[in-house]
Formats: structure tokens, C-alpha cells, sequence
């Protein structure tokens, strides 16, 4: 009997051990960019007092899911290039924009979506965006209300769309490089630094797209080192061509999502 007893015990201690491990690959399924964890509950979504786009406020439920605690830097998506034969960033070699802890910009949605696939991931959905960016309590930032300032965000002038060196950078800025910025699950950049794709079509909230742009571009969220104060927020949305691999000012990070 104590034999069995031990062998179970073994036994045990040896699945909690390959649990251990399989929650951290799971959790380090990208290198250096962990995933972090947002538990499921209702949130905020949308601004009655933005642009007409943000309308109308609502309140939504999402099961947990879990984000990359940074946007995808070039020296990770480089990394994908080289196992994959993917092809590499617009920018990769360039002097600032090209720097391996820099976000990873000159790439398509295809080339995000690519990425995340690839991992076994997703790119996020606006609503797991917002309530990444928001909390639950529907803030306008990920560290609440207060305005976003150069201590807290990678962002531009007070006019679009120029660069601005008062957060310390011309252009990008190193990942996590304003963590008083982050969200209060601890995701860092989601405001400022590169605008980040996400899966969802771009459309309005309430009845149909107009016919000139139905079905034609996804949507954009967070802003960028060159946007102004306007669109440094966790609501302002952006549509955009998925096509384009050009911009030195979009980039991306994944979600392990159950939809």
C-alpha cells in the first residue's frame, strides 16, 4: 500500500511539474514578450463624448484572454522571419526604426495576422483592446484619466502628425520604455509608441458601413510616436488599408483568445 501511495504521489508531482511547464511555454510563447492575463467580466466599450466613430458607449462581456505585454519588436519578428521564410519588416536595417527592441513597423495586417498564427495567437479584437487599454471601469487611458504626457507615452506634437522629442525619442521608442504608462494588468504601450492592428473589419458600431469603405480596411487602435493628443486614447479608432506595409508608424501584438 505504501508503495502505491508513493507511486501515486510520483505520479502527481510529476503532472504538476509538466503543468508548470506547459503554462510556461504557453506564457513565453513569444520570446521576452510574456503574455498577460485579462480575466473574463463586463467592461466599457466605446465614448459618448468622442469622435462619432467611438459611438455610442455601450457596456460588453468578454470571456479571459491574455495580451502580449508589449508590441512585437523588430528582434522578435525577425526572429519569425528567419523560421518561417517570411518576409521581413519594410524597415528592417533601418538606423532608428530597424533597432531590435524597437516595435516592428512596415508590415501588413497579413504579415501581423502571419505572425500571430504562427504562435498559435491572434491579433486582438477592438473590444479586447479597449478593455485592455481601459480597465472596467471604462477609463480613457490604461493608467486612468489623468492626459497622457511624455512620462507616460510615445507620442507627438499637439498638432498631427509630427514627431516630438519631448518623450526622449524622435521616432519609436524602446518597448516598455514608459511603464507609467501601463495598464493596470501591467501591458505596457498600448497608447503611443506605433498604432497596433487589430482583427476586427473597420466599421461603425451601429448599422452599416458606407459603401466606399465596407469591408475595405481593419481598424487601428492606440495611437503613435507621431499623433497628437486627439488620438492618444484608448477609444480613438483609425481605418486603414490592410495592404499597406509602408508606415514607419504601425505595428502590432498578439492575444491568446478563446473566440
Amino acid at each position: 500500500m505504501c508503495r502505491v501511495r508513493a507511486g501515486f504521489a510520483i505520479a502527481a508531482f510529476v503532472a504538476l511539474l509538466a503543468t508548470i511547464a506547459g503554462t510556461k511555454a504557453e506564457v513565453d510563447l513569444i520570446e521576452g514578450n510574456p503574455l498577460i492575463e485579462i480575466p473574463a467580466g463586463s467592461f466599457i466599450f466605446g465614448n459618448d463624448s468622442g469622435p462619432e466613430n467611438e459611438r455610442p458607449q455601450s457596456v460588453e462581456t468578454l470571456p479571459g484572454f491574455a495580451m502580449n505585454r508589449t508590441e512585437i519588436t523588430n528582434a522578435q519578428y525577425r526572429h519569425f522571419a528567419a523560421e518561417t521564410g517570411h518576409e521581413p519588416t519594410f524597415y528592417t536595417g533601418h538606423p532608428m526604426l530597424g533597432l531590435d527592441d524597437r516595435p516592428a513597423v512596415g508590415l501588413s495586417w497579413n504579415d501581423a495576422d502571419d505572425f500571430c498564427r504562427h504562435y498559435g495567437l491572434a491579433l486582438p479584437s477592438e473590444r479586447e483592446f479597449e478593455r485592455a487599454a481601459r480597465g472596467t471601469e471604462g477609463a480613457s487611458f490604461p493608467w486612468g484619466d489623468a492626459p497622457a504626457g511624455p512620462t507616460r507615452v510615445s507620442g507627438g506634437s499637439d498638432t498631427c502628425c509630427t514627431e516630438d522629442e519631448r518623450d526622449g525619442y524622435r521616432v519609436t521608442a524602446p518597448v516598455g520604455a514608459f511603464e507609467n504608462g501601463a495598464s493596470a494588468e501591467g501591458i505596457v504601450d498600448l497608447i503611443g509608441n506605433v498604432w497596433e492592428w487589430t482583427r476586427d473589419v473597420y466599421a461603425p458600431y451601429q448599422g452599416e458601413a458606407d459603401s466606399e469603405i465596407a469591408g475595405k480596411f481593419k481598424a487601428l487602435r492606440g495611437g503613435a510616436w507621431n499623433s497628437d493628443p486627439e488620438k492618444l486614447s484608448a477609444t480613438y479608432r483609425l481605418a486603414f488599408d490592410p495592404d499597406f506595409r509602408f508606415a514607419a508608424n504601425g505595428g502590432f501584438r498578439c492575444v491568446r483568445s478563446p473566440s
